[in-house]
């Protein structure tokens, strides 16, 4: 008993510490507040993605890295040609309006949905093991390219429309690193994302890797849309990381979402859709009756705080069995 109270204490300060680490210390960049680090940062990720950080290789930290900082992506780079024409014709048939439109299968989009309100707009490749349908029927190109470049887990074609933009915020799991490549971009400095204060425009055939946890903006300026392949590459980890990614990279799997009926979705995905509903009338909620509101949201979000909790606890058991295994 004494030593599972004593591990439960060093795992509770541990979270606490990740938690400030990542709003106060980490990089340049600082939210405006504590409440806006709360919404934009998932900070209940913190704990998980602190020891992502720990054991990244030298070579792969900081905000921005080079794009040939990784081995193979130069697959998609040689080829971003034959990447970009299969775009403009999914483009063309509307695919992305599609993909987002109320009512379809990737209407609602756990990990990307309030960008939707901005104009941004997504059409998925593949996702952490599982590779759509609808973009083997449509993109077979650069479906085949894809599975020849291992490091990428997930992929999609994103379009940034002219003078939108995506407010400062982190993307919540750090279980790899984020990969741009252009394909129809503006070409101009106006059209550009900042990460952790360091700024990067969009070329044509040209990329660039960057940690998508750090906080990051993107603004297009310009009068033209800007369309990119986006990927999610393997972070690299020493053995002790990559074991506990193995694991980790399980919830990224969860959050796949269909572009057309005809695709997978995940379990997360799933249950964050069905109740999408329920979100309505919190908000509503809100509205009318702030004192129970606020009740529901911090149960809700204690719930979520004991979960993650108890999947760090079990993550480092499992991580532990794993490593005395191999010594």
């Amino acid at each position: 008993m004494g030593f599972s109270v004593a591990a439960l204490a060093g795992i509770l300060a541990y979270a606490l510490l990740s938690v400030v680490y990542v709003y106060r210390w980490r990089g340049r960049t600082r939210y405006a507040s504590l409440t806006q680090y709360l919404r934009k940062s998932w900070p209940i990720f913190a704990p998980l993605n602190c020891i992502l950080y720990m054991t990244t290789r030298s070579h792969a930290r900081g905000p921005v890295l080079a794009g040939d900082a990784l081995p193979n992506l130069s697959i998609l780079r040689d080829n971003w040609q034959v990447i970009r024409d299969e775009a403009l014709a999914i483009r063309s048939d509307g695919a992305f309006e599609a993909a987002k439109a109320p009512g379809s299968p990737g209407a609602y989009d756990v990990g990307f949905r309030t960008f939707f309100k901005r104009g941004w707009s997504k059409f998925y490749l593949k996702w952490y093991g599982s590779t759509h349908r609808s973009a083997q029927r449509t993109c077979p190109r650069t479906v085949a390219l894809l599975k020849q470049v291992p490091e990428v887990k997930g992929a999609m074609f994103t379009i940034l429309p002219a003078g939108s933009e995506l407010t400062l915020h982190a993307d919540p799991l750090a279980c790899s690193l984020r990969y741009h490549l252009g394909l129809q971009t503006p070409n101009s400095d106006q059209c550009l994302i900042d990460i952790d204060g360091v700024q990067m425009s969009w070329r044509d055939g040209k990329d660039f890797i960057f940690d998508e946890t750090y906080p990051h903006w993107a603004h297009n300026g310009t009068d033209a849309s800007r369309l990119i392949l986006m990927c999610d590459v393997a972070r690299p980890l020493n053995l002790f990381g990559r074991v506990f990614n193995a694991v980790y990279g399980l919830l990224a799997g969860g959050t796949l979402v269909p572009n057309t009926e005809e695709d997978r979705r995940g379990l997360f995905s799933a249950v964050f859709a069905a109740i999408a509903p329920i979100q309505t009338r919190t908000r509503e909620l809100k509205r009318t009756n702030v004192a129970r509101y606020k009740l529901l949201k911090h149960t809700i979000n204690a719930i979520l705080l004991i979960l993650v909790l108890a999947l760090l606890y079990g993550l480092f058991q499992l991580v532990e069995a794993v490593v005395r295994a191999f010594l």
